[in-house]
């Protein structure tokens, strides 16, 4: 729903039966991606769910992008590249930001870990807004992705920690976006 200030607000409703419906919003455009020698940013202005302690466990939500060759090829994740700008769990003060690329299991991204920020640390996350962005910059060599939290960047991952092949298919096409909540999954219950 919208808020009446211009805010999107995804909420999520759990059921009698325990149940939990939520949202997933992603752009129809799939052709997000630098040309060579640009750079493409990504970036939005969040608030988390304003959850704490036992009753924030299990949120997860997420600002990401996905490779386009997913959409109608579910099985070529994560060769096709996954780019967490954000992930907030449990309702911690905290974001992590990661890469997703290569093979599911192991592989040169150690999935389904993935490439990560690791946590960082994100004071007044629950209660206030805050700009969580991505840049790929094909100007610089090596190629980068760089993570933000309100302009700052806090986690970089260079092309020349990957093989070329790995880089390129994580990298080298379009992405779309989503915006998602979810509850409960094995990134949240591992915290």
């Amino acid at each position: 729903r919208v808020d009446g200030s211009g805010n999107l607000v995804i909420t999520p409703i759990r059921a009698g039966n325990g149940s939990w419906t939520s949202a997933r919003i992603e752009t129809v455009r799939t052709n997000f991606k630098p040309a060579a020698g640009r750079v493409l940013r990504i970036e939005g202005r969040i608030q988390m769910p304003n959850v704490t302690g036992n009753a924030a466990l299990g949120y997860w939500p997420a600002f990401w992008a996905l490779g386009s060759p997913y959409r109608g090829n579910f099985q070529n994740w994560p060769s096709i590249g996954e780019w967490d700008i954000m992930e907030d769990i449990n309702g911690r003060s905290s974001v992590f930001s990661t890469l997703h690329c290569g093979t599911a299991s192991g592989g040169p991204c150690n999935e389904t870990t993935g490439l990560g920020s690791g946590e960082h640390a994100c004071s007044g996350c629950q209660t206030g807004f805050h700009t969580y962005a991505v840049e790929y910059d094909r100007s610089v060599s090596p190629e980068q992705l760089r993570f933000y939290l309100d302009g700052s960047n806090y986690f970089t991952v260079n092309s020349s920690q990957l093989d070329a092949t790995t880089w390129n298919n994580a990298t080298h096409h379009g992405f779309f976006m989503i915006l998602n909540v979810a509850i409960g999954g094995g990134f949240p219950a591992a915290f």
